[in-house]
């Protein structure tokens, strides 16, 4: 939005000449969506305000969320861990959930990008900006919001003079043709494809169709699953297959060690999404997510049983993959929110859950959950985790599968540790008779694949 943006730049241009600056415990970053932005800023005059702010153009895109930015300096982190202190963000991001910005700041606000420039000159948000002063100019007077907002026909002004469809055309008229590094990429002499590099920790070759026939196996009943992880409301896309930074203390840590990455290459997890070994290490590894079946503890553990071992929730899963024991998750209301991101949904595959029992979801996760072959159940009205009293000991078993239609209920037998049972009904959100068939192909990538070959 250029309007917005040039707002921004206006209330920077404001604030320098009023000799205001960024708080020192500030860290600040411009990161836009488009290259164009940085040509109308520069064209308006207004990057130089922009940088003598700390708001220096740091990428495109998905840059600094999910502390992308690097680390936060010790003194900083220690005051916050050491004093539990809530940190706070303020970014004019399109999304909020938990660590939004970085694992260690809890509290973020969404605002516009001339606010986000305000509160880096407060330093605060426990300021009324519309009567206390943002701070205090070169001449010893108290400067207000008011003071540096600009109007509305100096923006447009602005955007007038400085944004053109030029810009746009010339910046991506060839973007599909890449830089000269892709278009150096060598493929062999015939071949329509890359050669998958086996020893690559950024890209290896997915294992979805390992083992597919050429036409699906018939589906049927779970029986005897075990609850991987039991969580709260509004679990979020990014508490399931987080995109930040990869912990040396982590499963994923400790696959890159063992390929001879070294931690400061560690990248992050949105990086190494091309690598499903690092991705399925990674699925519930944010270091934000609470599993009520270990309470007290934050990060992806999991508790086995009947052993009651506690451990990482990939290493759970991976044990019980090779007991041959298939794996539920139970959740709260909102299951799936935020962004619609598609790893939640393979990692989820790729662990062995089998299916996700929770009181809603999110509408694309659910869909995506469905795609990848999970099946997304809802609890029915007046029922939830704790009106079951469910504990994570406890053995499911989901029944009527393999008479599957759309939105049907199917029966949930609930077997405790004392060997007592609990019936119950849940509402399964296999939606439409389309997504009946990518779930009897195994997952819409089956299902595309066998009608491709089918039309050969």
């Amino acid at each position: 939005n250029p309007y917005v943006l040039v707002a921004a730049g206006l209330v920077a241009k404001k604030a320098v000449e009023k000799g205001l600056t960024a708080k020192p415990w500030v860290k600040t970053s411009l990161a836009p969506g488009s290259q164009v932005v940085t040509e109308y800023l520069n064209k308006a005059g207004l990057t130089p305000h922009l940088d003598a702010l700390g708001f220096q153009t740091v990428g495109y895109g998905c840059t600094t969320c999910i502390g992308n930015s690097g680390p936060l300096p010790d003194a900083i982190v220690d005051a916050i861990e050491n004093n539990k202190l809530v940190g706070v963000s303020v970014l004019s991001g399109n999304r909020n959930f938990e660590g939004r910005v970085h694992a260690n700041v809890r509290a973020n606000y969404l605002a516009s990008p001339p606010l986000v420039v305000a509160y880096a000159l407060a330093g605060t948000i426990r300021k009324d900006l519309t009567k206390e002063p943002i701070g205090t100019g070169r001449d010893g007077q108290p400067v207000y919001l008011k003071d540096i907002w600009p109007t509305q026909k100096e923006v447009n002004d602005t955007v007038h003079a400085a944004v053109t469809r030029e810009m746009f055309q010339e910046r991506y008229g060839d973007v599909f043709k890449g830089p000269t590094q892709w278009q150096a990429i060598r493929v062999e002499a015939g071949s329509d494809t890359y050669r998958w590099n086996s020893g690559s920790t950024y890209v290896q070759n997915p294992p979805y169709f390992e083992g597919m026939t050429a036409d699906p196996k018939p589906v049927g009943d779970v029986k005897g699953a075990r609850i991987l992880a039991q969580l709260a409301d509004s679990i979020t896309t990014d508490h399931i297959s987080p995109a930040g930074n990869i912990r040396k203390a982590s499963p994923a840590g400790e696959y890159l060690l063992e390929h001879q990455v070294r931690q400061a290459d560690f990248n992050s997890y949105g990086a190494r999404r091309g690598n499903h070994q690092v991705m399925m290490r990674g699925t519930f590894a944010n270091p934000r997510i609470r599993n009520e079946m270990v309470p007290g503890v934050e990060g992806g553990i999991s508790k086995h049983y009947p052993s009651g071992d506690v451990a990482p929730i990939y290493t759970t899963a991976m044990r019980y993959k090779n007991e041959g024991v298939p794996l539920v998750v139970i959740g709260g209301k909102e299951y799936g929110t935020g962004s619609s991101r598609d790893w939640a949904a393979k990692g989820t595959y790729l662990l062995g859950i089998k299916a996700v029992i929770a009181e809603s979801f999110e509408r694309i996760h659910r869909s995506n959950l469905v795609g990848m072959g999970v099946l997304p159940l809802v609890f029915k009205e007046g029922e939830s985790r704790q009106t079951l009293g469910l504990t994570g000991d406890e053995k499911i078993d989901i029944l009527g599968v393999e008479k599957l239609s759309p939105r049907m209920m199917m029966d949930v037998v609930i077997t405790r540790a004392d060997g007592s049972t609990v019936k119950t009904q849940v509402l399964c959100r296999v939606d439409t008779a389309d997504e009946v068939e990518y779930y009897k192909n195994g997952g819409i990538l089956h299902y595309v694949l066998r009608g491709m070959a089918k039309a050969a």
